[in-house]
């Protein structure tokens, strides 16, 4: 494979990928999760936003796998791949709607950190469509989490 980035970037780079993939997909997990178990006075918002909010992660799983695939790896694709993979915590029973709300703000800004701890192989492999994947991400991961530390506030 010669698509001008070296194969110790190539796999430098999935391998980061892979962490974020598998933080994705745990996120997607968790927010589709919320989406069906919220309760209370925000529910029809909660519910509402969080069925956005899993729609948009369940297209970004199929964009993060289609781009470790095509620098020439495997993606992984099982639970225990994202269990092993993962830095975001399943949720213990059903929380609250606030609690939901934190936990799912925390698993946005570790989409960040994530995507962001990919950068410096990136930049150096010249690999420029993964760096316009993380800069998308980061965008949708920012906001999201802005959009939901504003239903924290008192």
């Amino acid at each position: 494979m010669d698509i001008g980035i070296n194969q110790q970037d190539r796999q430098h780079i999935a391998d980061g990928l892979s962490h974020l993939l598998a933080d994705t997909y745990t996120l997607y997990l968790k927010t589709h999760n919320f989406h069906w178990n919220v309760t209370g006075p925000m529910f029809q918002t909660l519910h509402l936003m969080f069925e956005q909010h899993y729609n948009e992660l369940s297209l970004a799983v199929d964009l993060i796998a289609e781009r470790i695939r095509a620098l020439g790896h495997p993606a992984p694709g099982s639970y225990a791949d994202y269990a092993r993979l993962t830095a975001i915590p399943e949720a213990d029973g059903v929380p609250k709607a606030e609690e939901m709300i934190r936990q799912l703000v925390d698993g946005h800004e570790t989409l960040c950190r994530t995507a962001r701890g990919i950068f410096q192989v990136v930049e150096r492999a010249n690999d420029e469509p993964t760096a316009d994947l993380l800069t998308q991400r980061l965008q949708v991961h920012e906001k999201t989490a802005w959009m939901l530390r504003s239903l924290l506030e008192k």
